[in-house]
This record gives structure tokens, C-alpha cells and sequence, in this order.
């Protein structure tokens, strides 16, 4: 016999070996060649997927943009401020729904089910079988009548699941229109406090109004409210958001090579005006929210504080700075046209004092503060009868410059009375003017300084005669004032600014007194 294993080319057994290799080989290149096709294409799908979600993140950063640059137009073309009858509920009964399991009768119990059949044929016909036959029947009158007995007993649990079933969705309809029904009970006791300026009835009010306006994701909600009733004045305090609202990139890019998602940084010019914008926004949006939400009339004028709650980079301890102070009346407030302003430019037609660099929460001192709506009056202190023939004003400590200032509007004419020295909010006396026709309140401030008043100064006395409804507020100091304050007291109109000049003739004229007030102001140089 040949042997298999012998060498030849004509060896079936080794060319079938060949054969069997070279077909493996085929497949593994044919295997090799699929499996990179698939990597190519995975890696392509991976890539073209990448690439979109770089557009997709793109279009998200674009469109918070967007978003945050028409939070005051937006709001504006609503139109859907929040009122009473917005407040009011509805009462909707709800379907009933029977319990799961068995919801309707089961069919009662036939006897056909349970007869037996009886005999047939030729032995029925003789009577075989009748006694077997009776016994069976008697047997089967027992199943039916247990059967029967079981249904009714079935039927009447059943009966009485659906019935409580029923009930309890009844009682539940009914505790809820009773809660609707209180709950627009009390809404029209709320209303009709409203219209009569019930302090909590309006506060309660506002803070529907302030809870219900819709702001992108991010914006903090916290606030706080207080109505004065005599003016109708309102304060609001709220927080606005930090300088991360605005995305730090512009747009994605995907890079193939190092299969990276890079961020596009957004210029730190157009983080931080676009951020001065969002609280400029804000601050106008609530106060239209808020007067087109009075349909009642029950607010005059708002006074708003804008804060951040926030870290203090240097102490890491939490700080709460004002970043905008404002006070609109509802006439003035109600010219502008809010879908065409630039935020920030009306802003400052509204006199209102802004964070010079909001986006390092640089603080301002807001115009109207909480606690200012009862003075604290003090007894009143004559100075005049300590002081010397020719005295030094600078010499006097604040407290007797403040009382000497009272003393001088007494002299005037004025009914003047000093207020406590802690905590006055900027308010050094009021004092009322009883002529018929000039017939006020006036709010006092009084600086003995010797450099010049600041701005903010001013504008914080103009924010205190507009919250308290003043006829006048008078600003008396022993330096000067500067241009801007000078003009910003004129284009207000209720405004009197004192300097050191100015209180030398007056103490003169009406007192009789020589004094000598402080430096002499630096020379301004013409414009």
C-alpha cells in the first residue's frame, strides 16, 4: 500500500491540505479587510457624530445667548402679566375609574351547568338507573345551590369594592373643589384687600407676581417685598444672577487629529457687556412685570435693589452686594417703550445707580432701603447756645452739626425734628413745611466733610424723597459739591444742595451767626 504521507504533486491528500490552507488564508485577509472596512466606518460614524454634537452645542450656547439678550423684550411682547383672575383655579372633576378585577355581575350560575344527564335508552325507557340517577341529581342540586350561594356572596363584596371605590373618588372630587373654592375665596378677599392697599394683601400679591415670572435656567428666584399703603409706594429686594449665567464659550469646534472638543472662548469684552445687559434686564422686567400686574392701581412708584448672593473671592465669606438700585414712578415708567430701549442707556435716564463693574460685583449703595417707612425721631439738642462768636462748623462733632442744622430750617420757618443717629438711612432730620403753597415733607441730610460730596450721596437722597413722597430734599454740607451732582439735583427738581458757601449767608441771614463752614473748594476749571 502507498503511503499517504509520501511527497508528490500528485499526493490528494497533501494538495487537499493546500487547498484547505490557502482557503483559510483567503478568509483570514477576507476577515482583516471586513474588520477595517467596519473601523473605518465606526470611526467615521464616531467622527461625523462628534462633529454634530459639536454643532448641537454650538446651537445650545447660541441660543442661551439669545435668550438672555431678549429677557426684557421678551417679557414685553408677552404681554401676559399676572393678575387675580389668572390666580383663579378651575375645578375639573376627574373620570371615575373602577378598581381593577372584576368590574361588572358574572353571569348567574346555570342549571343546565350542573343537571346530570339522565338515562337512555331501552333502560331508561324500563326505569334502570332511576335511583342512581336521583342521587346524582340531588347532588348536583346541592353544587348549584352552593354555587349560587357563592355568587351572591361574590357579587355582593364586588358590589361593595366598586361602591367604596365610587365613594372614595367622590369624596376626593369633592375635597377638591372644596380646596378650589377656598382657594378663590380667599383670592377675592385678596383682591378686594388689594383694592383698599391692605399692606399684607399687596406683599402677598407681589410675590405671586415676582414667583411666576419665567427666566431662563439659572436665575436665582430669591426676594423680598414691602408696601407702603399711604403712598403706594413698593420696595423690592432680589437677587439676580452671577456672572457664570453667561457662557463662558462662544461656540464648539470637534478636532478630528486629537478627537477633541474644544471650547471657543467668548471675548471677556462681550462676557461682561452681555452681562451688565442680563441685570439691566432684569431689573427693568421686573418692574414692568410688576406694574402690569397692578391692574388695581395699588402701586405708585417701585423701588428696586438688585443683589448677589455670592462668595467674596479675598475672605471667602458670603457677601450680598447691590449691584443696581432703581426708583421709577408708574407715569414715567409707563412713557418708555420697553421693546426698543437699550437697557442699560434707560437705565440711566431713570437716575438709577449701577455696579461700575458688575462682573467684579463692585457694589453701590441703594437708593431705598428696608425699615425706612417709620423715622426714629430724637429729642432735640440746642446747639447754638454752646457754641462761640465765630464758630468752626468743622469743629462740632456730626450729631450737633446735624441738631445745629435742624435749628437753622426752624429759623427758616420750617417744623423740623431730628432723627436717632443709628441706622437714619441716610436721613438726618425731616422737617414740614407748613406755607400753603410750598406745603411738604422735606428730607434733611446733613455732611460735615471736608472733600467733596460724592454722586452716590446725592442720588441716594433723591431715592429717600422719592420713596417717602417728599416735596423736597435738602443735601448740607461744609465742603461742595461736584458738576454732576449739581446737575443731576437740577434735572430732578426736588433736590436742594447746600455747600459750605451757601450755609455762611444762611446762618447769617436767619441766625445771626458767623461761621466758618470748611475748606475752600478747589477752582473748577471753566468748561
Amino acid at each position: 500500500m502507498a503511503s499517504r504521507s509520501g511527497a508528490g504533486g500528485n499526493d490528494p491528500y497533501a494538495r487537499e491540505l493546500a487547498r484547505q490552507a490557502k482557503e483559510q488564508e483567503k478568509a483570514r485577509k477576507a476577515a482583516e479587510t471586513e474588520a477595517k472596512r467596519k473601523a473605518r466606518e465606526e470611526k467615521a460614524a464616531y467622527e461625523t457624530a462628534r462633529a454634530q454634537e459639536a454643532i448641537d452645542r454650538t446651537y445650545v450656547v447660541e441660543n442661551d445667548v439669545e435668550q438672555l439678550s431678549s429677557l426684557l423684550r421678551t417679557a414685553v411682547l408677552d404681554g401676559n402679566a399676572l393678575t387675580f383672575d389668572r390666580l383663579k383655579q378651575q375645578f375639573t372633576p376627574t373620570p371615575y375609574l373602577p378598581p381593577r378585577g372584576r368590574t361588572k355581575t358574572a353571569p348567574l350560575p346555570r342549571w343546565e351547568e350542573y343537571e346530570p344527564e339522565p338515562p337512555r335508552g331501552l333502560l331508561g325507557a324500563l326505569g334502570f338507573g332511576r335511583k342512581g340517577y336521583d342521587a346524582e341529581v340531588e347532588a348536583a342540586r346541592k353544587r348549584f345551590d352552593r354555587a349560587l350561594r357563592d355568587h351572591a356572596r361574590d357579587e355582593k363584596k364586588r358590589a361593595e369594592k366598586v361602591s367604596e371605590a365610587r365613594a372614595r373618588h367622590e369624596e376626593q372630587n369633592q375635597q377638591e373643589a372644596n380646596r378650589v373654592d377656598e382657594w378663590n375665596g380667599r383670592l377675592e378677599e385678596r383682591r378686594s384687600a388689594y383694592r383698599e392697599r391692605d399692606v399684607d394683601a399687596v406683599e402677598w400679591f407681589i410675590d405671586q407676581a415676582l414667583a411666576a415670572s419665567k427666566y431662563p435656567h439659572g436665575f436665582p428666584k430669591a426676594h423680598r417685598v414691602s408696601y407702603q399703603a399711604d403712598t403706594g409706594d413698593l420696595l423690592v429686594e432680589m437677587d439676580l444672577p452671577l456672572e457664570d449665567i453667561v457662557p463662558a464659550a462662544r461656540a464648539y469646534r470637534y478636532v478630528k487629529t486629537r478627537d477633541e472638543m474644544n471650547p471657543v472662548p467668548r471675548p471677556d469684552k462681550d462676557r461682561k457687556e452681555l452681562y451688565a445687559s442680563v441685570l439691566a434686564q432684569t431689573a427693568l422686567r421686573t418692574v414692568h412685570e410688576l406694574f402690569a400686574a397692578d391692574t388695581e392701581g395699588a402701586v405708585q412708584s417701585i423701588a428696586l435693589n438688585g443683589h448677589v448672593a455670592t462668595i467674596d473671592r479675598a475672605t471667602g465669606r458670603e457677601v450680598h452686594p447691590c449691584l443696581i438700585t432703581l426708583q421709577a414712578g408708574r407715569e414715567e415708567f409707563g412713557e418708555l417703550v420697553l421693546t426698543q430701549v437699550d437697557p442699560r442707556a434707560c437705565l440711566k435716564r431713570l437716575r438709577s445707580l449701577v455696579s461700575p463693574n458688575p462682573y467684579e460685583l463692585e457694589p453701590v449703595r441703594p437708593l431705598v432701603t428696608f425699615d425706612l417707612s417709620k423715622f426714629r425721631l430724637m429729642d432735640s439738642l440746642d446747639v447754638v447756645a454752646g457754641l462761640d462768636s465765630r464758630p468752626v462748623l468743622m469743629d462740632l462733632t456730626p450729631t450737633e452739626f446735624e441738631h445745629l442744622v435742624r435749628q437753622l430750617f426752624e429759623a427758616i420757618g420750617l417744623d423740623s425734628v431730628n432723627t436717632q443717629p443709628s441706622k437714619d438711612e441716610g436721613v438726618d432730620a425731616v422737617a414740614m413745611n407748613t406755607a400753603p403753597v410750598m406745603k411738604g415733607l422735606c428730607i434733611i441730610q446733613a455732611k460735615r466733610t471736608k472733600n467733596v460730596v460724592p454722586f452716590e450721596t446725592v442720588s441716594a437722597l433723591a431715592g429717600v424723597v422719592e420713596h417717602k413722597r417728599a416735596a423736597k430734599g435738602i443735601l448740607v454740607t461744609t465742603s461742595w459739591f461736584g458738576r454732576a451732582s449739581e446737575a443731576f439735583a437740577n434735572q430732578h427738581g426736588r433736590l436742594e444742595l447746600l455747600d459750605g458757601a451757601n450755609l455762611v449767608h444762611l446762618f447769617k441771614e436767619h441766625m445771626d451767626l458767623d461761621v466758618i463752614p470748611g475748606p475752600v473748594p478747589p477752582k473748577r476749571r471753566p468748561q
